[in-house]
Parts: structure tokens; C-alpha cells; sequence
């Protein structure tokens, strides 16, 4: 068999969480390649609501395994909150959920450096979630970094003391912030043997085995693809590769050995913190999309900024992936709108750009729209995709035109069975 990955055509939140708790009852295991505690994967089940930050979004399926891969980043704090959200619930994960040797521990002193640095940049900042992500990449690409199988190393405590020394070092060169170490060393240790009692693997050996087992693998990817640290809007993105091509790092496969890739984006587009948005909203339809759509991060509670779709930044992300398969979520939130605008090209002075300039920080385009008549009336009802309104259709199928990708199922609502999907199966 071969793995199929989802991951975000966008800036994150575009709703992946949902996506694979629906598709995972097609699959064997479900494994989170890449990011950390920064992403907040949003589920709503039975009328409840769930985000999950470093657990795949897989645990909700009773027969399912869930693999943490190497290319995750975990706080062992993050995780052990999660695992205990997931014990009141009932969820039983103790023989479900495994994580790889090889993914890289978030310290107190890698938050406490983040925060330090991203107070030090001033109106510089970059919109960090303050959550270790980048100096614990940093650590990792730097070979300096701690793993989960070193937990059981022997002079553990002396690597442990090793890296808090060296942050401390670094953090002299910053202006002191509030930052209570000694409390968050406490809360870590003890975190940690929740960590510990976890099954450690060596995930690339499972994830291959599973393979020659015939298992079916779903590979979970965070953020988005426009976060990517290569070929996101950089410098304003995260530290770690969010398109597919991580999923051959983060998991320990073979590229030919993915199949799949189901590519997730909004019917509209958001973004958290600073960086490039080209059709950003700062009118009232922008605070439309915000309220209706709840946009608001999972993670940071941020609110998030609201813009039109954007079919140039998706041709490039649909590009970078290879995506077989488009996945639009949040039909929903222009249900009541009379008219729903598409960017599909950009204009910069006299020039016609079908493509994304080197530095969109510093290049300024101005979107040109393409405006769709709404279709005004609830989808609740709407089952297949002969039911949805003409309206409705027409923007879908010209999303399909112009993106020349099929798409495969829309989101009509946060519930788990709200999903319209074509007959043709992605795992089939």
C-alpha cells in the first residue's frame, strides 16, 4: 500500500482536522509528519468541540493507530494536557497512540528564548505563537537538540542541563522578560513521564513495515503551505517544510510511496500574526467573514485576518504539492452573502501576474477579482452534489476551471458528517 497525505493550501486553519477525523475511517493509521504545538487541528463530534495540537486527528477512531513522526516538535506539557482532555472524554489511547524516537522535545528554555526574541524585534515580529517552535528547530537542524529516545538515555539529565546552559547564554543578549523557569521546569519533568509511558517507536521502520503489511497510512500535515520555511512567505512562516515533500522527511518513506494528496482550503482565505495577505479585507465584508466564520485561532485565540479566495496563491500551493484531490471547507460562511468574489490573477502596474513574485513582503500587488453570484439559502439539507444551489455550483465547478484540480468534497458545516463528497472515493 501507499500513504495518502492532507495537508493546507493556505495559511493554516483551513480546517485539515475535520478532514482526516472523516477520511481516517478509510485507513489503518494516521500519522502527523511535521509542526508542533503551534497548530490547532479544530474537531466538533457529537456536538463537542475538540483541538488538538501534537495528537494525529485520528484518535477518535476507536481502531485506529496514531503515530507522532520525527518531523514533529513535542512540549511535553502541550501533550500531556491533551492526553488528559482525551481521558475525560473516554477516548483510550494508551495502545493507540505511538510517537518516534526521533521527534525533537520542545524545553522550557526553547518558549523562554521565543518569547524573548519576538519581544526583542519590536513592530519586527513575525507573529510567533510564543509556543518554542523555532529554537527547537533551530536546536534540531543545529545538532544540538534533545529527542524522545534520549529520554531513556542514561546521562539524559546531562544533555538536558547541557541545552538549558547554552539558552541561557543566548538569552543574556535579550532584554529580560516575565518568564517563571523554575515553575516551568517543574510542570515539565513531571509532564514528561506521561511522555514516557507513551510506546516509543523507531517511526520510520513502523511506517515501512505498516506499508509492506498493506496498512492504509494517512499522513497529517499542520499549518499550511503557505507557512512552508522554503517556499512559504518568508520570513513570515514557520520552521518547518508544511508541503507534501515533508511528509517523506517527517515520516521516514520513500516519495514513490505516496499516493494521495488531498489539498485543503477554505472558500475564502485567513491568516494569524504578520506577513503578506494580497486580498486581505479591511471593510465590512472582511468583519463578515470573521464573525460568521468564528475566526479566531485555535491555538492563540488570535483573531484571525480575513480575505477573498485567492487562485493565484493556490495554483502555487496546488503546484508545490502535486494535489490529486481539493477539498473546499467553509462553503458555509458566505451562505448569506449576495455576491462572493475570487482573486484569479494579480496586477502590478501594467503587468498581468499569474504567479507569486520572490517577495510578496515587499511587492505590491493588487488582486483582480472575478465576481460569482451567491447563492443566499443554508446547505444543511444538501447531501450530494446535484443538491447544491446553481449559485453554488457554478462557483465550485469554476474553482475546478481555473485550479484544474477535481474537487473532491466540500464542508458544508463544522459537524463531522457535514461533508458533500463526490462518488469517485479518495481512497479508493
Amino acid at each position: 500500500m501507499q500513504v495518502d497525505a492532507i495537508l493546507g493550501l493556505q495559511w493554516g486553519d483551513e480546517g485539515k482536522g475535520k478532514i482526516v477525523d472523516y477520511l481516517s475511517k478509510d485507513y489503518d493509521i494516521v500519522a502527523r509528519f511535521q509542526g508542533g504545538p503551534n497548530a490547532g487541528h479544530t474537531l466538533k463530534i457529537e456536538g463537542r468541540k475538540f483541538v488538538l495540537h501534537t495528537v494525529p486527528s485520528g484518535i477518535f477512531r476507536p481502531r485506529l493507530l496514531n503515530l507522532i513522526g520525527n518531523g514533529v516538535v513535542i512540549d511535553p506539557i502541550t501533550l500531556r494536557r491533551e492526553l488528559e482532555g482525551l481521558r475525560q472524554v473516554g477516548v483510550e489511547f494508551n495502545r493507540r497512540l505511538l510517537v518516534s524516537r526521533k521527534a525533537h522535545l520542545i524545553l522550557p528554555t526553547h518558549r523562554y528564548l521565543d518569547a524573548a526574541s519576538e519581544a526583542a524585534k519590536g513592530k519586527a515580529k513575525i507573529g510567533s505563537t510564543l509556543k518554542g517552535i523555532g529554537p527547537t528547530y533551530m536546536d534540531k537542524t543545529g545538532r544540538n537538540g534533545l529527542r524522545v529516545g534520549d529520554i531513556e538515555s542514561k546521562n539524559f539529565l546531562d544533555k538536558y542541563r547541557q541545552l538549558r546552559e547554552k539558552h541561557l547564554g543566548l538569552l543574556r543578549s535579550f532584554p529580560p522578560i516575565d518568564f517563571d523557569l523554575e515553575g516551568e521546569e517543574k510542570d515539565w519533568f513531571e509532564s514528561l513521564e506521561e511522555l514516557r509511558a507513551l510506546q516509543a517507536v523507531d517511526g520510520e521502520y513502523f511506517i515501512n513495515q505498516a506499508l509492506r503489511e498493506g496498512k492504509r497510512i494517512l499522513a497529517e500535515g499542520a499549518q499550511g503551505s503557505m507557512l512552508d520555511i522554503d517556499f512559504g512567505t518568508y520570513p513570515y512562516v514557520t520552521s518547518s517544510n508544511t508541503i507534501a515533500a515533508g511528509v517523506c522527511l517527517g515520516l521516514g518513506v520513500a516519495p514513490a510511496r505516496v499516493r494521495n494528496v488531498i489539498g485543503i482550503a477554505k472558500a475564502y482565505c485567513t491568516r494569524v500574526g504578520a506577513g503578506p495577505f494580497p486580498t486581505e479585507l479591511h471593510d465590512e465584508a472582511g468583519r463578515f467573514l470573521q464573525q460568521a466564520g468564528n475566526e479566531f485561532g485555535a491555538t492563540t485565540g488570535r483573531p484571525r485576518r480575513c480575505g477573498w479566495l485567492d487562485l493565484t496563491q493556490l495554483r502555487y500551493a496546488i503546484m508545490l504539492n502535486g494535489v490529486t484531490h481539493l477539498v473546499i471547507t467553509k462553503i458555509d460562511v458566505l451562505n448569506e452573502l449576495p455576491e462572493v468574489q475570487v482573486a484569479t490573477h494579480y496586477r502590478l502596474g501594467n503587468q498581468t501576474l499569474d504567479t507569486l513574485p520572490f517577495d510578496l513582503c515587499e511587492t505590491r500587488v493588487e488582486p483582480a477579482y472575478t465576481a460569482l453570484p451567491g447563492w443566499q439559502c443554508p446547505l444543511d439539507g444538501v447531501s450530494t452534489f446535484e443538491e447544491f444551489p446553481a449559485p453554488t455550483l457554478n462557483f465550485l465547478r469554476f474553482l475546478e476551471e481555473r485550479l484544474e484540480v477535481p474537487i473532491a468534497m466540500v464542508s458544508t458545516g463544522p459537524g463531522r458528517e457535514q461533508l458533500v463528497s463526490r462518488p469517485h472515493p479518495i481512497t479508493a
